[in-house]
């Protein structure tokens, strides 16, 4: 019987047989995994930035928010001064609080009755309370977009959770739109009235929180005569919620 050659090739080394490449479809999985690893580390290193932003506005007055910036370009320049809630009339923060959120102390973030209501009215009327507007206002953008809900859902709870009632209601009175370009309650009172924040009179106050909803559209240096009812209907519930505790989380 013949003999099989055991001829080793030239270097006395036996050759190996090509071990096969990775297939088509392994190199796409490997490359998804790679792309959806990545993508992970990118949300949660933003989101862990957005809440130490939230954070650090406990403390830091916010410089500007989306939304004025915006506006500075659109119209080439906006009125704001800061000031802190002490440098504020009491009554403009029980004002604020009467006309756009009564419940402020008593809840967490998020007003359930409210909701509730809103809901079984189709819709028609906001639920939105001060502090998912300081959050929307601060940190985010104007629209509504699922994306900008969800993320103002999950700021809301973690705020209330690392600020005091007393600060979320400052800033929310230092960045809220009174005017087409005047931000703040400071260059609200100046524009409308002539005089600081903490100059300003019940019917001020009430004049400027009644004009909340809709500032590009409302004047309080010329009141409708719809504007001075709600402004004093305001100034009523201002005395109510100081009465009856619910202006208690962020007075003195």
């Amino acid at each position: 019987m013949a003999k099989k050659s055991t001829q080793k090739p030239a270097g006395g080394r036996t050759r190996k047989a090509a071990s096969p490449k990775p297939g088509l479809r392994a190199r796409a999985t490997s490359i998804i995994r790679l792309v959806a690893r990545w993508v992970r580390r990118v949300v949660l290193g933003g989101l862990l930035l957005l809440c130490l932003w939230v954070l650090a506005y406990r403390w830091i007055d916010p410089p500007t928010t989306p939304y004025i910036v915006g506006e500075d370009a659109r119209l080439a320049g906006v009125a704001r001064t800061w000031v802190d809630l002490e440098e504020i009339a009491p009554v403009m923060a029980r004002a604020a609080v009467a006309a756009e959120d009564a419940n402020f102390c008593l809840h967490w973030g998020f007003d359930v009755d409210a909701i509730r209501d809103a809901i079984e009215e189709g819709g028609n009327r906001g639920a939105s309370t001060i502090s998912q507007q300081v959050v929307k206002n601060a940190f985010l953008w104007q629209g509504r977009s699922w994306v900008r809900k969800a993320l103002e859902a999950g700021l809301t709870p973690l705020m209330e959770l690392l600020w005091p009632k007393r600060r979320i209601i400052e800033v929310y009175l230092n960045i809220a739109e009174f005017d087409e370009g005047v931000f703040g309650v400071d260059a609200a009172a100046q524009a409308y009235f002539g005089r600081s924040a903490a100059e300003l009179s019940d019917r001020q106050a009430g004049l400027l929180a009644a004009v909340l909803p809709g500032p590009k559209d409302r004047d309080a240096a010329n009141p409708t005569a719809f504007l001075s009812r709600r402004a004093a209907s305001i100034v009523d519930g201002a005395a109510t919620i100081r009465a009856d505790g619910r202006a208690a989380c962020f007075e003195d």
